[in-house]
């Protein structure tokens, strides 16, 4: 599982927006994901706690991986929903993710969202999305060809 392990952190690190945040991959497993991320006040909003986006991000980054599981490497959210139960302050955001089920084409993965404060472990989210797969065809991504039209039409 290490070199699958060192391919999804590659594929988390090629995420500049990830980056950005400072997530990183702590587990993954046949059917489940955790990825970290250590809360700064950069990712606040205005009363103190951590940003619902911040949140949501995270729990959407790691539904994905999860589906990522079954479905490969290329694949998006279709969607998801997210139920805030209450917020983060301090510590480190920790979302995990599980496939619930997969197709060949989407797959269902669930996600609680928990922050860690020392030795205390606190759930703030859960979320439930589709992860769809994408293909090489025309929904998949711009060639060089594409973009020329693209281009064109604008």
């Amino acid at each position: 599982m290490t070199d699958f392990f060192d391919l999804a952190r590659g594929a988390l690190h090629a995420q500049p927006f990830s980056m950005l945040l400072g997530t990183e991959l702590v587990e993954i497993g046949e059917r489940e994901v955790t990825l970290c991320l250590p809360i700064r006040d950069e990712l606040r909003q205005q009363q103190g706690f951590v940003h619902g986006g911040v949140t949501s991000y995270l729990a959407d980054n790691a539904l994905t991986f999860a589906g990522a599981l079954a479905l490969g490497p290329r694949v998006v959210t279709g969607e998801y929903k997210i139920n805030y139960l209450r917020p983060a302050v301090r510590g480190t955001l920790i979302a995990r993710a599980e496939l619930i089920y997969a197709g060949r084409g989407h797959a269902i993965c669930q996600c609680r969202v928990y922050v860690v404060d020392g030795e205390k472990e606190t759930l703030v989210a859960l979320a439930q999305g589709t992860i769809n797969r994408v293909g090489d065809g025309p929904n998949g991504p711009p060639h060089a060809e594409h973009a020329a039209h693209d281009d064109e039409r604008a």
